[in-house]
């Protein structure tokens, strides 16, 4: 028996027995609250984004007439996979720092920071051995979203991000396989680049897939995060002028809850004024991956009918998937096995799934991963920028249970980059409500100084279109119609009226609002023709067409446009070109038969 137990059962009756023991509880009581609002407190000080806090100073500025160190002055965090000398890399997990020693040099990613003049002062949170794109880590908490506090940051870089947000430092370094920066650069409203994969120096950082993943990084500042790029990219500064073509994935724009008004129509007017962008063209991505990579069909559901561009995504994903379970298990099998006993039942259900994954079809995999690239290669080329939304919702509440739509819908996403090894940036445009809006450019393997460049030429105006966007109450009527879609019902009503010229004001405000949308234009365009305004007629066709090349009804005008201009071999061309789409379709069959009259 105890001393304590002893004192009590000799002193129960004494009342100051008592009044000891209630101070002594009380105590005890008080300690634990001071203890929690400390660590509160030092959590909400640095937002729960760093695990360790230290001063790593640049190296010397080398003497004249060398260049100057372009990072001079700016601080940056790094994630828990970089190595830094005489700490230990803790992976995001408690487990794996307990059983691993200090490092013996620094990642080579930050001595070149260093090198360039940055200062690194801490190491940052990230989910638990890479995997995730929550950044949730229920050993260390989870960084708080500087944006939305009660929702998750993103991972699985996800204290690099939220050091970033919250001004902490001035950019981070992360890792990214699956989204890890691409997602909390999204959901923490910040700049985040991927950069071509292989094309930094992963030396010194510790690998969740070493095929898949790359080091990126965040920044709030465009300029910034150029910067960082041509440091561990050893890229020239000169600026080459070179002609752009954005290409909208519409499908994938499809996927996301943010209206097109607040990301596509953004873009489309930030470039408007641009020298060197050529017109936007539109695509499905989804069906282009279908057709061009041939060794995605084996993983596809066998459903006897043909697949959706999200079913083709999702395939994707879930190959990715695949290789990284593959790769994880191949570079960490061994300790895991020595750990078992210690890992215990908090060991990380993404760990214990990538240790049991067998893979028979490791080859045809990786066929897929080549072909992927290919693909990409031949559609973005030397000019092409592909762009897509980052995310496809808004970031979930933070512990909720079931998250399996959330991360299918947004690796579909993230597979595009990972799997073609292109560099992707993720840019910030403000908010829809109080949840952040992001877009991505993609660009084509090795075109990371192409890429950034971009982002320096557009970012400014990009920031002026989306707080035009966010000034623009959305108009909605009693089912919740976006306001482009009220606005081409009401030219719609104008139409069948005989109102002409209200209609071709009503089709105005809905491309305003989303000019992304092939309908408005073909719209106002028949509207045109009824004005006799032939000239505007076809220029709207024309763009309808640019935006959907199987859009039946825009060749007919334009055709129709063309005819009454006297331009009767293009008209000709135009109704053709209906036909092959709709044989059947009268009045390109009469139309093509009378201009056929004409012309001979």
């Amino acid at each position: 028996m105890s001393k304590s137990l002893t004192f009590i059962q000799t002193n129960a009756s004494n009342p100051k027995t008592w009044v000891v023991i209630g101070v002594t509880v009380a105590g005890i009581v008080i300690l634990a609250e001071t203890r929690k609002r400390r660590i509160k407190a030092l959590r909400e000080e640095h937002f729960g984004a760093f695990l360790d806090r230290f001063e790593l100073l640049p190296f010397p500025p080398p003497p004249p007439p060398a260049a100057k160190q372009t990072l001079s002055g700016l601080t940056f965090s790094i994630s828990d996979a970089f190595d830094i000398k005489d700490y230990i890399t803790g992976f995001g997990s408690p487990q794996w720092k307990k059983t691993h020693e200090a490092a013996e040099k620094t990642a080579v990613v930050v001595t070149t920071l260093l090198r360039n003049g940055a200062t690194c002062v801490a190491k940052t949170v990230m989910d638990e051995m890479g995997f995730g794109i929550t950044g949730e880590n229920k050993h260390y908490g989870t960084p708080i979203n500087p944006l939305m506090p009660s929702n998750v940051p993103g991972g699985c870089s996800s204290g690099s991000a939220v050091s970033v947000a919250a001004e902490l430092v001035d950019f981070a370094l992360g890792i990214d396989t699956t989204g890890g920066v691409r997602v909390p650069a999204s959901f923490c409203g910040i700049l985040g680049f991927r950069p071509s994969q292989g094309t930094v120096s992963s030396v010194g950082v510790l690998p969740n897939s070493q095929s898949l993943e790359t080091v990126g990084w965040f920044s709030r500042d465009a300029s910034v995060l150029c910067q960082v790029g041509h440091a561990l990219l050893n890229l020239s500064a000169v600026t080459h002028k070179r002609q752009r073509t954005l290409i909208f994935a519409d499908d994938l724009f499809e996927l996301s809850d943010i209206p097109k008004q607040k990301s596509v129509h953004v873009v489309r007017k930030a470039i408007e004024n641009l020298s060197g962008y050529q017109a936007p063209k539109h695509m499905n991505v989804g069906q282009h991956v279908a057709s061009n990579v041939p060794s995605l069909a084996e993983f596809c559901e066998k459903s006897g009918k043909p697949l959706d561009s999200a079913s083709t995504l999702k395939a994707l994903a879930s190959v990715m998937l695949s290789i990284q379970r593959h790769e994880f298990k191949t570079n960490h099998e061994e300790w895991s096995q020595t750990c078992k006993s210690f890992l215990g039942p908090r060991f990380s259900n993404d760990v214990v799934t990538a240790l049991k994954s067998r893979n028979e079809n490791i080859k045809s995999l990786y066929r897929v991963k080549t072909e992927m690239r290919a693909t990409i290669q031949s559609l973005l080329k030397e000019d092409g920028i592909l762009v897509i939304p980052t995310v496809a919702d808004s970031p979930p509440k933070l512990n909720t249970k079931n998250k399996n739509e959330f991360l299918d819908r947004n690796y579909a996403l993230a597979s595009i980059a990972s799997m073609s090894g292109c560099c992707q940036v993720t840019i910030p445009l403000g908010k829809h409500g109080d949840s952040p809006v992001s877009v991505s450019f993609l660009a084509y393997y090795g075109g990371d100084k192409f890429l950034l460049d971009t982002i320096l030429d557009v970012y400014a105006s990009l920031q002026d279109q989306a707080d035009i966007a966010s000034s623009l109450a959305p108009v909605t009527d009693s089912n919740g119609m976006e306001a482009s879609e009220v606005m081409k019902e009401k030219g719609n009503a104008a139409y069948k009226g005989k109102q002409w010229n209200k209609a071709v004001s009503c089709y105005t405000e809905a491309i305003k609002l989303n000019g992304a949308n092939a309908t408005y234009f073909c719209n106002r365009a028949a509207a045109y023709l009824e004005l006799a305004r032939f000239q505007q007629a076809e220029e709207d066709c024309t763009e309808a067409i640019s935006i959907d090349k199987k859009n039946v009804k825009a060749y007919l005008r334009r055709g129709t446009a063309r005819e009454s201009l006297i331009r009767y071999k293009e008209a000709a061309a135009d109704f053709r070109h209906a036909l092959v789409l709709e044989p059947q379709n009268k009045t390109a069959k009469n139309a093509e038969k009378r201009l056929r009259k004409l012309m001979s």
